[in-house]
């Protein structure tokens, strides 16, 4: 097996995450870290002392770049991806490789990632909004209301496990997205090809949410906002795609209904010191950003449906088992 880290800023959280690797019961693995920071940082980080590979990339290549090319290099049947602001109990690996052994059709499976420090989960897989946005299911609630493994639609890349015939069969990460929703179009493509998802519980993760580019940064909100417009016209049959227009107009309102109230991720976005107008930018410089990329999702829209295993309306009964409203988007 293969532990995937990329790193950008290779710290302390880096050292704690390689740490709890040392720990795990399940000892067949290697640890390849990726380092994106340009500046080989890992490498002069003398205080890591855990065997292990590294990658050093002259720029940031991008969080599914940079699993990429550890998968590149791996011949291992399972590809484990943790953040690099993330630790892990230490029966997570076992958990994990139990849970895909058992399930030949499982092609991904999701952790239990708690929120560190706190009491609540971060995700115990994920949910997809009609509008492409894709959210962590449980997150801010207590782990007790997801106490069984279940299925799941596709797992939070922060502390996830694939199995490598999954990735060889659908290529991997998007290298385009960059940052932020490549978890939810690898997934969605995993789904279309016929691989399933897991919730592991006994798998678990302890996450400190959004430490890079953080949480309600103009980054962020720019990159999620493009990204889940290529989901959308990568992954979504057009009975979903035509409605999507509508549910992007009803999260969009919601969020002025948070910003107006001081809740939820746009009024946090303003709380950074960023205005409304900024966000209603970020949406206009998304959606050419769109208009850019066109033909190349289209292109892959069609090998996506060319390779596809199920039809369009189990793919649409699977999303609906694991959806999201756009006013919950909003609020989180």
């Amino acid at each position: 097996m293969t532990v995937v880290i990329p790193t950008l800023e290779a710290g302390p959280l880096l050292r704690e995450c390689v740490c709890s690797l040392e720990r795990q019961t399940w000892r067949d693995f290697e640890i390849v870290i990726v380092d994106n920071s340009g500046k080989g940082l890992v490498r002069r980080d003398t205080q890591i002392a855990v065997e292990m590979q590294v990658i050093e990339n002259g720029e940031n290549a991008g969080f599914g770049g940079a699993i990429n090319q550890a998968v590149a290099r791996s011949g291992s049947p399972y590809v484990a991806v943790l953040n690099d602001d993330a630790s892990a109990d230490a029966g997570w690996l076992e958990a994990l490789v139990r849970a895909m052994e058992a399930r030949s059709q499982a092609g991904m499976c999701a952790s239990r990632v708690m929120l560190a420090g706190q009491d609540v989960l971060d995700s115990a897989g994920m949910l997809l909004c009609g509008d492409g946005s894709s959210k962590q299911r449980g997150h801010g609630q207590p782990p007790e209301q997801y106490p069984e493994a279940t299925e799941a639609l596709f797992p939070s890349g922060s502390a996830a496990m694939y199995r490598r015939a999954m990735l060889d069969e659908v290529g991997g990460f998007d290298e385009r997205f960059f940052l932020y929703c490549e978890d939810t179009d690898l997934g969605l493509r995993g789904v279309w090809a016929g691989w399933r998802c897991l919730y592991e519980p006994r798998a678990v993760v302890h996450h400190h949410y959004s430490k890079t580019a953080g949480r309600a940064s103009p980054l962020k909100a720019y990159l999620v906002e493009r990204n889940r417009l290529f989901v959308l016209v990568k992954n979504f049959p057009v009975s979903m795609l035509v409605r999507a227009p509508v549910v992007t107009a009803a999260r969009y309102f919601w969020h002025v209904v948070a910003l107006a109230t001081g809740k939820g991720a746009a009024a946090g976005f303003r709380q950074q010191g960023n205005s409304g107008m900024r966000l209603v930018w970020i949406a206009l410089h998304a959606h050419l950003a769109l208009f850019r990329h066109m033909r190349r999702l289209l292109a892959q829209r069609r090998e996506i449906r060319r390779k596809a295993r199920i039809s369009a309306t189990e793919f649409c009964r699977l999303v609906r088992r694991h959806s999201i409203s756009a006013r919950q988007v909003a609020a989180l």
